[in-house]
């Protein structure tokens, strides 16, 4: 199954993470959060592995399974590919 990607051409940056982040907590079934763009602030790598770092935490804590998988993935952004981009956020 594919996650959710969401793409950013040039920098993704803490700001693009929180709103990331909004967007993942009001689809509590999405699993995946793919970020693609030309590079990534390391401040937002660790604001998006906090968060799934959370769900899980919350998730253990109300004896629920649930996690997101965060996957990061920075280069070459193809305007071919599917998903929400965060200018658009």
């Amino acid at each position: 199954m594919m996650g959710m990607l969401f793409k950013k051409r040039g920098f993704f940056t803490v700001k693009d993470a929180e709103k990331v982040i909004e967007w993942m907590s009001t689809h509590p079934e999405e699993k995946e959060l793919i970020v693609m763009a030309d590079a990534v602030e390391e401040s937002a790598k660790r604001r998006l592995w906090d968060y799934a770092r959370a769900v899980k935490l919350m998730a253990d804590m109300m004896g629920e399974e649930r996690e997101v998988r965060v996957e990061i993935l920075e280069g070459f952004v193809s305007g071919k590919v599917k998903g929400i981009d965060v200018e658009d956020l």
